[in-house]
């Protein structure tokens, strides 16, 4: 079987959505950050045999926004391209299914896009409102127009907040941050534990900024020809205390809830490109891969807990791996709320019963948090929902180098009740 190989990556800085990226949609985003991949590594686009984009938030005019993405950037009309949607490990399952490509010799050679443009999730008018916009549009006299504009209701103009919508389960009726609430009482973590936890991750992610720590994976962005470029992360609060965090309001539960807007991970634009190749290619381009996947694993939860899905999606990849939690160099948790990333970490030395076999406690334990979001996290840098997994997995393997460590675990919950896992290993020169 082909070994795959992550060759290296980059990706757009993380923009708080509305933001400095609001004008540049997903597939100009993932355009840019495929064509910044390809020339870093002097890769010729006749080398790539696919392209595979984790997406969440569909633009509506790209219904495959991974063929766009694709042939946007110069990657020849033959080859393939195609979308993957796993939420919010949609840039895991674009990872995963490049490195099982090359391992099942379907390829050699394939560009993973982790990419979403949360600023154009669109707002939604309500049915009845589009099928009286039919009527008019059928109307045909002034008279059965001015009849057709007449039927429009005040509630028909009511609009649904996409953005709002992607994040309520269907099947709960949750939203994530009611998740997280739920998580935060049932692990009795503190609103003054949250917002401290929340505090923490923008102090680390701003000295990985002040030290230069993230440039090696990040690339500049200019939205505009006429503007300066956009070159770092903008989520990081320079001026962020723990006092103006406590006096944020609960966002989701008003009355009894924890989780306000300042301890849950940002909305934001962003775009990630990881080169995945078959280790035989890349030796005979003498290319020094940055890592490889050592293996992953997905795993369903309850949906009302859904933040939990990173400790049975590890337990599951530790047992493949015949490793443990505690030999793991670094950790890269999303966080996606602070409760739900501090229910895993106590989830991880306190495994749930139904956790996947009677040994888990023994492959997973109790975890030294200085090993976990090393650079901060989600909280800090934002969370574009498709790209998120394949940041992890880069800026993870760029500190292992820094460090020269040799394996790390990157982890996130997944919204609907799954978790993902993935470890990677880095190959030193």
């Amino acid at each position: 079987m082909p070994e795959a190989v992550i060759v290296g990556g980059v990706r757009t800085p993380f923009a708080k959505a509305t933001g400095v990226l609001d004008a540049v949609d997903a597939p100009e985003l993932g355009r840019i950050v495929v064509r910044e991949l390809l020339e870093r590594f002097d890769m010729p686009v006749e080398e790539v045999d696919e392209l595979i984009a984790g997406n969440v938030a569909s633009p509506v005019d790209s219904a495959n926004v991974a063929r766009v993405i694709s042939l946007r950037a110069g990657i020849p009309q033959d080859r393939i391209a195609h979308t993957v949607s796993r939420n919010c490990a949609s840039g895991f399952e674009c990872l995963t299914q490049a490195v099982d490509r090359i391992r099942l010799g379907r390829a050699s050679c394939v560009v993973a896009v982790g990419v979403d443009s949360m600023s154009n999730i669109p707002v939604i008018w309500q049915k009845s409102l589009t099928h009286k916009f039919l009527k008019l549009s059928r109307a045909k006299s002034a008279m059965q127009k001015i009849a057709a504009i007449a039927r429009i209701r005040p509630r028909d103009l009511a609009p649904r907040i996409g953005i709002q919508l992607g994040l309520t389960d269907p099947v709960t009726g949750m939203m994530m941050g009611s998740t997280a609430d739920k998580l935060a009482r049932e692990y009795d973590i503190s609103r003054q534990a949250q917002d401290e936890f929340a505090l923490r991750s923008h102090c680390r992610a701003l000295e990985a900024l002040h030290t230069a720590r993230l440039e090696e994976e990040t690339m500049s962005v200019y939205p505009d020809p006429k503007t300066i470029p956009f070159t770092k992360d903008d989520g990081p609060r320079e001026r962020q205390t723990y006092d103006g965090l406590a006096k944020l309001k609960p966002y989701f539960d008003r009355r009894w809830g924890t989780v306000t807007i300042g301890n849950s991970c940002q909305v934001t634009d962003g775009a990630v490109a990881l080169l995945v190749m078959d280790a035989e290619k890349a030796k005979s381009l003498g290319i020094e891969p940055l890592g490889r996947i050592r293996d992953y694993a997905y795993a369903g939860c309850d949906p009302t807990r859904m933040g939990l899905g990173p400790v049975y999606a590890t337990d599951r990849v530790l047992k493949s791996t015949g490793m443990t939690l505690d030999e793991m160099d670094l950790i890269e948790l999303n966080e996606a709320f602070a409760s739900q990333a501090m229910a895993c970490l106590k989830g991880f030395a306190s495994p749930p019963e139904d956790c996947l076999d009677g040994k888990s406690a023994e492959r997973l334990g109790p975890v030294d948090e200085e090993k976990v979001n090393v650079n901060g996290g989600a909280i800090a840098l934002g969370h574009p929902v498709g790209a998120t997994g394949a940041r992890l997995v880069l800026t993870l393997l760029h500190e292992l180098k820094r460090r020269e460590q040799n394996v790390g675990l990157a982890t996130l919950c997944i919204g609907g009740g799954q978790g993902g896992a993935v470890v990677v290993e880095r190959m030193a020169a």
